[in-house]
């Protein structure tokens, strides 16, 4: 079997895309699994499958999401700029919105610029979901005031903030997060049980009221450079607990991007992807 491909990252998290008239639906799970072992086969966070046939005029791709573990995600915000990237290279207009269809619902980018092999978007992520049952969460207490929580992991609880970017989040706050071992607590928030469908886990560190420094736990794939979505959720909890204004600067170990909170509800970001490369995967079987 060979399936040709294209590796591309957002900020260091980093997705192979494939169109999915390769792969039979059935197989997308046991293929991500596969296909993202570093060391024993390409590599990723995960697998983006897009598709281009059979779409309505104005819907320009749809894609489905699959995490290194196998499991299937609702939307990614750097698997959004990935795909539509690896689309203006593939020669769709550039002076056209992309709009790309995902289990979240319609995502529109817009292609700011390119300085190959870096393509830069800005992004609508839409509208924050913080009604409880829609992102199915369990509180620990009744009358949640702005989404505010607390867990117990062990023996300790923490303080969280949840919401959903289409996807659940989980948020803390931190002082240092070079003083705390937030993959390991990561690892064990993503399954808790207030969590219906586990969660991705953000660790916030407050620069400034412009500027907040993040570390991923991302569900699904663990650690991870950068999270779009988790970047979205980070500010609508930094929002929440009054800290910063609605548009910030989110840095993590990937690097940077800009996330917009506006008046309207919805959220932005601006960030790039860069495509590493494109290549043939060959394979005996699943």
């Amino acid at each position: 079997m060979v399936i040709c491909f294209a590796k591309l990252h957002g900020l260091g998290n980093d997705f192979m895309v494939v169109n999915s008239t390769q792969i039979s639906k059935n197989d997308y799970s046991l293929f991500a699994k596969n296909f993202c072992k570093r060391r024993f086969s390409v590599g990723a966070d995960g697998v983006i499958f897009f598709d281009k046939e059979g779409l309505s005029s104005e819907i320009t791709a749809s894609m489905q999401i699959f995490n290194s573990n196998g499991t299937e995600a609702e939307v990614s915000g750097n698997g959004l700029r990935c795909l539509a990237a690896l689309l203006i290279h593939r020669g769709h207009d550039s002076n056209k919105s992309i709009y790309i269809n995902t289990k979240a619902g319609l995502k529109r980018l817009q292609y700011i610029s390119s300085n190959f092999p870096k393509y830069s978007f800005y992004q609508e992520m839409g509208e924050p979901i913080l009604d409880l049952k829609r992102m199915g969460y369990t509180p620990s207490q009744a009358g949640l005031t702005n989404n505010h929580d607390q867990i117990k992991i062990g023996k300790s609880n923490y303080k969280i903030i949840v919401s959903s970017i289409g996807n659940p989040h989980c948020s803390l706050f931190v002082d240092d997060l070079n003083s705390l071992d937030w993959m390991s607590l990561g690892k064990k928030i993503e399954s808790h049980p207030g969590f219906a469908s586990r969660t991705n886990v953000e660790f916030i560190q407050v620069k400034n009221p412009k500027k907040i420094e993040v570390r991923f736990w991302e569900r699904g794939v663990g650690q991870t450079n950068f999270s779009g979505t988790g970047a979205c959720a980070a500010l609508v909890a930094s929002v929440l607990a009054g800290f910063t204004e609605r548009k910030v600067q989110v840095e993590s170990s990937g690097g940077a991007s800009e996330v917009c909170w506006n008046s309207e509800n919805n959220l932005s970001l601006t960030g790039a992807a860069h495509l590493v490369f494109e290549g043939k995967y060959y394979k005996e079987n699943l």
